[in-house]
């Protein structure tokens, strides 16, 4: 037992230790050991023999054992079709066409969407001559997959060659049948062209460009009848493309080739109508290349008058991209109406009047309203002067009036230029209806001495607007009246003004109110009146904001003067804290003048105090 322990310690091998197990210097890596073997071609085997067949028995057995290894690796992965290929190759090599054919025939039933086997299949077919098993093989292909565009191409091809062209022509209609793409039309087309067969060709034109309606492939219709003579049909086709896109669909390309076409036939006039047609209803972006060539053919063919209408052009295109970037910017509008008013017919200048007008400003302020309200202006102006439509001038004007709001403000220019239209148009009930006669009718009735009709005229009118100036000549109606009570009265609107105009954003306009109030009691009024008015008149103060440019950008600052009422101070806490500032700060500049000048101080008192109106 101990000697057989002995023995198998002994049989043990022992493990000699690593002493340095740090890396070696110069590393191999496995692509290092893998370039070494290539290069000493350690891995490479000699070639087998060759085998020479003397006689027949040897080259059966030869078949025989080739047949049974192509069968052995068919049998292992039947999906892998290039070894079917292989077999089948082999096969032909040896002139076994049958086998070879019963072997293209197995793999299809494995996989009958492979295309290279069908290819291969029909090579042979054709390659031995045999022209009706490749009409089969091409037949089954195309039924079988007929979106593989390279079995029609193969089979017409072959068709053609063999002189077929009745065949030919028949397996392009039947690829046609499947919508396919553009080039194989363009195949079918110059398939036909080379037989000389120009009307077959138009017709496959026709239905080409049904089947994929893009602009390039009218234009290659057209350039078809153009180069082969048919000008009249060339032509033809580029005004069916127009109508074809229509509107919604332009594209610049369609009209710089159907005016180019003109061009060549001498037909300059209708070349200036398709670039103005086009010009007008396809947008600045989508026109750079059409504008540039109407740009050259002005230069080569037209006068003074062509290249105008050319900046013009251009000048309308810039407008339009800038009241697209900024419908509000007011100032384009006007730029862009005075050169429409000065070249384009009066539908034209309407609509873009229309498009104008449409652009209401956002906010009910007037500020935001003045430049605005001159677009109605000049429309009903051009509308009256130029295109003589007194009946449209009157819908311009009424609707305008109509979308001002008079409750918040209102623009006595647009009454007056309203009734002064119609007293020129000899309309006088209209005009009665206007702002301009209501003084007329105001002032004819004051002769009449009608003092509450003429009361009840400043109410309607009052109703229609709140100018400040309907406000002061009502008061100082009340106050010429001479009956009693009239300073009361006169008073009593001066009052009811200032109420009302509280929520009017026209500061100017409520100054002029209150110094028209002010001089009224300056004249009629007692210390007390006189001192109630002085305390509702406002401080002027200066102010700063921000400026902004018609881009939208900003512009820096500007100062402007503004108005603080105080009864607007009263119900905002931070003006009534200034104020409190700056009195506290007044009175203590005349406490420390006082203890300057003691003298000056005891002269005041005992001059005691005094007032000034």
């Amino acid at each position: 037992m101990a000697a057989s322990t002995a023995a198998g310690k002994q049989r043990i091998p022992k493990v000699a230790k690593v002493k340095n197990k740090a890396p070696a210097e110069v590393q191999i890596t496995a692509e290092q050991l893998l370039r070494e073997a290539k290069e000493r071609e350690l891995e490479l085997l000699p070639p087998p023999p060759q085998q020479k067949i003397t006689d027949e028995e040897e080259l059966n057995d030869y078949k025989l054992r080739k047949r049974k290894t192509f069968e052995d690796n068919i049998r292992k992965n039947r999906t892998v079709i290039s070894n079917w290929i292989k077999y089948a190759q082999w096969e032909e090599s040896l002139k076994e066409i049958q086998r070879a054919r019963s072997i293209y025939e197995r793999a299809l039933d494995v996989d009958y969407r492979n295309i290279t086997l069908w290819l291969k299949y029909a090579e042979m077919e054709m390659k031995n001559r045999q022209v009706n098993h490749a009409r089969n093989i091409w037949d089954r292909a195309i039924t079988t997959l007929p979106r593989v565009n390279q079995f029609w191409y193969k089979y017409t091809y072959m068709e053609e060659m063999l002189g077929n062209i009745a065949g030919a022509r028949q397996v392009f209609e039947r690829w046609m049948e499947w919508r396919p793409e553009e080039q194989a039309w363009h195949s079918y087309i110059n398939f036909e062209l080379r037989y000389k067969e120009v009307d077959r060709a138009r017709t496959i034109y026709e239905r080409f460009v049904l089947v994929h309606p893009d602009v390039k492939n009218w234009i290659k219709y057209a350039r078809f009848e153009e180069k082969h003579g048919y000008f009249a049909h060339a032509r033809k086709v580029y005004e069916r493309a127009v109508e074809f896109f229509g509107d919604e669909h332009m594209d610049e390309h369609l009209y710089v080739a159907f005016a180019k076409f003109e061009e060549n036939q001498k037909e300059f006039e209708r070349v200036r109508v398709i670039y103005k047609y086009a010009l007008d209803r396809i947008s600045k972006q989508e026109a750079q290349e059409l504008f540039k060539n109407y740009t050259i053919f002005e230069k080569k063919f037209g006068d003074r008058r062509g290249i105008e209408d050319i900046i013009v052009s251009k000048r309308r295109f810039q407008y339009e991209e800038e009241v697209k970037a900024n419908p509000h910017n007011y100032d384009a509008w006007f730029d862009y109406l005075r050169l429409v008013e000065s070249d384009a017919e009066a539908e034209t200048v309407r609509e873009v009047y229309e498009r104008a007008i449409a652009n209401v400003p956002p906010v009910q302020e007037k500020r935001h309203w003045k430049r605005y309200i001159y677009l109605w202006i000049n429309y009903a102006l051009y509308e009256e002067l130029e295109a003589k439509d007194p009946e449209r001038t009157r819908q311009v004007y009424q609707a305008s009036l109509e979308l001002i709001p008079h409750k918040k403000f209102t623009f006595a220019k647009m009454w007056l230029l309203y009734a002064q239209f119609e007293i020129r148009q000899k309309n006088l009930p209209f005009a009665r209806r206007a702002l301009v006669l209501w003084k007329s009718y105001i002032d004819f009735e004051i002769e009449q001495e009608e003092t509450e009709r003429t009361r009840n005229l400043y109410r309607r009118l009052l109703q229609r607007t709140q100018h400040v100036k309907v406000w002061i000549s009502f008061a100082q109606f009340e106050l010429s009246s001479g009956k009693e009570g009239s300073l009361a009265k006169c008073r009593q609107i001066y009052e009811e003004a200032n109420k009302t105009m509280r929520n009017c954003e026209e500061k100017e306009e409520r100054l002029m109110l209150l110094e028209s109030w002010r001089n009224f009691e300056d004249e009629f009024g007692t210390a007390s009146d006189k001192e109630r008015v002085d305390k509702l008149m406002p401080e002027k103060v200066k102010k700063r904001r921000k400026v902004q440019a018609d881009d939208g950008s900003d512009a820096g600052w500007e100062e402007y003067y503004d108005y603080i009422f105080p009864e607007d101070a009263a119900n905002q806490p931070n003006l009534k804290l200034l104020a409190m500032a700056k009195l506290w700060k007044k009175q203590q500049q005349e406490k420390e003048a006082g203890e300057q000048d003691p003298d000056t101080d005891t002269a005041e008192r005992e001059a005691g105090p005094s007032c000034s109106y």
